[in-house]
């Protein structure tokens, strides 16, 4: 085959620093636009990005140069900075350094869009820990619980 096809699909779930309530909704969209702006440079595509004010979900596919672990760490450094600029009135705004990284399937991405609009609705029934729990067990992934985000 001449050429190389891949739809590379993350669900990327990360935490604020100490799960400190640092993201006001209205920043979210801001914050959005600017994710965005970060994975296109890199050749990605951000699909969503949703959550509540201690952490976000994200949707995005990667070029295939790009592993997660570098887009995290882009992602993370360059959005943290940008809070920061952008809101240097509050506390040092930092992500938690570790995340979580699920492979979505094309057939589960309109399944996923729901889940992640809905941060603020599904986190008035559960907490963070409960909702990382069953998303790392539903995707057979091993954890300690003193360990998580």
């Amino acid at each position: 085959m001449p050429g190389s096809y891949c739809n590379l699909l993350y669900h990327l779930v990360f935490s604020t620093k100490e799960r400190r309530p640092l993201i006001a909704p209205a920043i979210k969209p801001r914050l959005q636009e600017y994710v965005r702006g970060i994975l296109k440079k890199e050749e990605g595509e951000l699909i969503e990005l949703d959550g509540v004010a201690d952490h976000v979900h994200l949707l995005l596919r990667l070029h295939p140069a790009f592993a997660v672990a570098d887009a995290l760490r882009t992602l993370k450094a360059n959005s943290s900075k940008w809070m920061n600029e952008t809101l240097p009135r509050g506390p040092k705004f930092a992500w938690q350094e570790g995340y979580a990284a699920f492979t979505v399937s094309q057939s589960q991405v309109p399944r996923l869009l729901i889940y992640i609009r809905g941060q603020e609705d599904h986190h008035r029934r559960v907490d963070f820990r409960t909702e990382l729990m069953a998303l790392l067990r539903r995707n057979r992934i091993a954890f300690e619980e003193r360990f998580l985000l």
